[in-house]
């Protein structure tokens, strides 16, 4: 095509004739149209404008981001305290079992105690009662003993000799 275009010009048509000029002229008025009213400002504006909104979701990104981070961090922190105290619950809940074992065997060996103190004592009731019951007995055998002996064994003056003595006992303790 471009040899076309040669022969053509080499025949001598004159510029001003030839088609591809009447087109390149057009064009070029256009775009100095365009440059005048200022096309390739607006497309640089627009241009910026859009560098200015990916700029502003980048700040934004980086904003989110470092929320997230300090969520993070804070989840982190949290997370730390919740295990502590979980520790000192697990810890606190251990002293109290082993505080209430103590307190347990404290108050079993106090009742053990209290009951062998209790069963001491009807221990030594009962002790007490037999003792008192076998002096009883004791008491009656003697006095059935020196009955019979004071019947069957004694003369007539040894009795009335323990009689007397035996009233003047008495009077003396009475008086």
């Amino acid at each position: 095509m471009m040899s076309a275009h040669l022969i053509h010009a080499a025949a001598g048509t004159p510029w001003y004739l030839d088609s591809k000029t009447w087109v390149l002229i057009p064009v070029i008025l256009f775009l100095a149209l365009i440059i005048y009213k200022g096309a390739f400002k607006a497309l640089n504006k627009s241009l910026d404008d859009r560098a200015d909104a990916i700029e502003a979701e980048l700040d934004e990104a980086r904003r989110l981001r470092e929320e997230a981070q300090a969520l993070l961090a804070s989840y982190h922190r949290k997370q730390k305290e919740a295990e502590t105290q979980a520790e000192e619950i697990v810890k606190q809940a251990r002293s109290d079992a082993e505080n209430m074992a103590v307190q347990a065997r404290k108050d079993l060996t106090e009742r053990l105690e209290r009951r062998a103190a209790q069963a001491e004592a009807k221990i030594a009731n009962a002790e007490a009662q037999a003792m008192s019951e076998v002096k009883a007995k004791a008491a009656d055998m003697a006095m059935d003993t020196a009955e019979n002996f004071l019947r069957n064994k004694l003369s007539a003056a040894d009795k009335a000799k323990l009689i007397k003595d035996g009233i003047a006992q008495m009077g003396a303790t009475l008086g």
